[in-house]
């Protein structure tokens, strides 16, 4: 199960990069133990404009990552993986200004986990709060599932009626353990 991060996984705060901001979403932890739990791998797909735009640097997404899983052990629960895009088309600036096949809508993060786990994209879920988590979703042929989370709320709107939607992590993943548990 792919996991959008921001919005998701973690209260959305503009450009997370420092762990004293980190908060997880009520039964965050718990949905991803959940999956530890059902045998299903967890990988982190994000993107991070915040590095484009100069804000933070590379260092500091494996810094927050770290505290992240700290965070998670405390509950027993963890991430196999974590994946970033550290591009932006428009605002980035230097190596990292660029359009590129990592951020999502684009399918790249997933494709590259996929190949480096041996995962199978068709029997794989991407859970986001955003239209481009679904796109990215559709994009590596996974399943896509939006969360109310984070911008979910706002973004339902916008998804077409076959996309499942859930309040919040906890209960789309609950959802996935019934369809193939």
């Amino acid at each position: 199960v792919f996991l959008d991060r921001d919005g998701t996984i973690n209260v959305e705060r503009e450009f997370l990069h420092r762990p004293a901001e980190f908060e997880f979403i009520p039964a965050a932890p718990q949905a991803i133990r959940l999956l530890n739990d059902a045998g299903f791998l967890v990988i982190v797909v994000t993107n991070q404009s915040g590095v484009a735009k100069g804000y933070y640097d590379e260092s500091a997404i494996s810094r927050l990552h770290r505290h992240l899983d700290a965070e998670l052990a405390r509950f027993g629960a963890a991430i196999d993986g974590y994946y970033f895009c550290p591009h932006h088309p428009e605002y980035g600036t230097g190596s990292h200004g660029k359009s590129c096949a990592c951020r999502k809508p684009q399918a790249g993060m997933l494709l590259k986990a996929a190949n480096d786990f041996s995962l199978d994209l068709a029997s794989s879920y991407l859970i986001g709060d955003k239209l481009a988590d679904v796109e990215a979703g559709l994009n590596a042929g996974c399943r896509p599932i939006l969360v109310r989370t984070g911008y979910g709320a706002a973004e339902s709107a916008k998804l077409p009626a076959d996309i499942p939607v859930y309040d919040d992590l906890l209960t789309a993943v609950r959802a996935i353990i019934d369809e193939t548990g």
